[in-house]
C-alpha cells in the first residue's frame, strides 16, 4: 500500500529558532497516527505544514501524491485535509449550520439542497443535529468543537488533522469529543492526532509518535511505547505525564 502522506527530511525554523529537525514519516491510507510530546517540541507545526497552513523551508511533504514544495498545488491539498483545531474558529455570526455548509457551497461547488443534506447528516452523526439553527456562542465548548468536526468532515476529505482538539475543553466535555474522533477512526479515516489525552492514544491509535525539540525521538505501537519505550526521553515524559 503507497502511502497517502510522505515526510522527507523536513526543517522548519521560525526566525533564528528551529522548530523541526529532519522529520522523516510516512502514514499509510486508513492509519491512525498520534503525535505526543511536549510543549514546544513541534508537534502543532508539524501538522500545520501538511495543509500549508506553516511553511517549511527544507525537505518535502507529499499528501496523496500531490507535493507542498509547488504553491499550485496547496488549495488541492487543502480539499482533500481536513483540519480541527484547539480553538473551534467557527464564524461566530453564521449558524451551526451554516458554518458546515460554506465550504461544500463555495470549494465543492454543492448545490443549497445538497448541502444542507449532507450537513444535517453531518451533523446527526457527530451527535448535534438538534442544534443545527443556534449559533456558536449558544454551544458548549464540546458542541462547537463537535460542530468544527462536521464542518471538517463536509469536505469529504481523504486526511484529518486534529491539533490537540479537547486542550481548550472543559474536563467533561471532553468525553464527548473524544467519543465522535474514535467514531472516525473505526470508519477508517486517516487520522494524525496531537493530544494529551494517552488513554485516547492507547486505545485508538496504530501508531505513536513522541516528538521532542523538533525531532521525532521515537516511534512504535502504541503498547510498545507506553510500556517499554527504548528512548530515555520518552521515558522520562511519560512518567511526568502518567505519574505527575
Amino acid at each position: 500500500m503507497e502511502p497517502i502522506i510522505r515526510i522527507r527530511g523536513l526543517e522548519k525554523w521560525f526566525g533564528k529558532h528551529q522548530v523541526l529537525r529532519g522529520i522523516h514519516l510516512e502514514v499509510l491510507p486508513g492509519e491512525k497516527l498520534v503525535i505526543i510530546g511536549p510543549s514546544g517540541s513541534g508537534k502543532s507545526t508539524l501538522i500545520r505544514c501538511l495543509n500549508g497552513l506553516e511553511e517549511f523551508q527544507q525537505g518535502e511533504v507529499v499528501v496523496d501524491g500531490v507535493s507542498l514544495k509547488e504553491a499550485k498545488n496547496l488549495s488541492t491539498v487543502r480539499r482533500e485535509v481536513g483540519m480541527v483545531f484547539q480553538q473551534f474558529n467557527l464564524f461566530p455570526h453564521m449558524s451551526v449550520l451554516q458554518n458546515v455548509t460554506l465550504a461544500p457551497l463555495r470549494v465543492r461547488g454543492l448545490g443549497p439542497e445538497e448541502a444542507r443534506r449532507k450537513a444535517l447528516a453531518l451533523l446527526e452523526r457527530v451527535g448535534i443535529a438538534d442544534q443545527a439553527h443556534k449559533y456558536p456562542a449558544q454551544l458548549s465548548g464540546g458542541q462547537q468543537q463537535r460542530v468544527a468536526i462536521a464542518r471538517a468532515l463536509a469536505m469529504e476529505p481523504k486526511v484529518m488533522l486534529f491539533d490537540e482538539p479537547t486542550s481548550a475543553l472543559d474536563p467533561e466535555m471532553v468525553g464527548e469529543v473524544l467519543g465522535v474522533m474514535r467514531d472516525l477512526a473505526k470508519s477508517g479515516m486517516t487520522m494524525l492526532v496531537v493530544t494529551h489525552e494517552m488513554a485516547f492514544a492507547r486505545e485508538v491509535a496504530d501508531r505513536v509518535v513522541f516528538m521532542d525539540q523538533g525531532e521525532v525521538v521515537e516511534e512504535g505501537r502504541p503498547e510498545e511505547v507506553f510500556t517499554s519505550p527504548r528512548q530515555e526521553r520518552t521515558r522520562s515524559f511519560l512518567q511526568r505525564l502518567l505519574h505527575p
